[in-house]
């Protein structure tokens, strides 16, 4: 079976990347792509929200802060747009409010950085491979 939402035109999955540190970003991107995903990344979460193929990603990994919107509010606008798929926040910044806040509004993973090189990959692999195992199904925000 082929889940929604998992896979670009060239059959590797789409990750959607925002960080607003450039050399955070193109490292992530990087590695990510070395491992097969193609990676959609963006400096803010109003061009990532922007972009045309953002409700078709398979998975999101968004920076906790940005100028204008946080991590939190970017999976909000996704989620209002029907995107179902799993998400990942990458802070440094991370308390135990904030991971209980990210965990009740959807985010599969808390990511504190520095983190190793392969820490969003795997968690990534993860996280899609559960929401594959579950039929993709929708968070409800509960």
């Amino acid at each position: 079976m082929r889940y929604p939402n998992i896979a670009s035109d060239s059959g590797q999955p789409k990750i959607l990347l925002a960080g607003d540190d450039p050399a955070v970003r193109r490292s992530l991107q990087l590695v990510l792509r070395a491992r097969g995903y193609d990676v959609r990344a963006h400096a803010s979460g109003k061009t990532l929200l922007d972009d045309p193929f953002c409700t078709s990603a398979a998975c999101l990994v968004a920076d906790y802060r940005f100028r204008e919107l946080d991590g939190f509010e970017i999976l909000s606008c996704l989620r209002s747009r029907d995107w179902n798929g799993p998400a990942i926040l990458i802070t440094a910044y991370s308390t135990p409010d904030l991971q209980e806040r990210a965990a009740r509004l959807g985010f599969g993973a808390v990511i504190e950085t520095p983190f190793r090189e392969g820490a969003v990959g795997d968690t990534i692999d993860r996280l899609l491979h559960a929401h594959r195992r579950s039929g993709g199904a929708h968070y409800d925000g509960q």
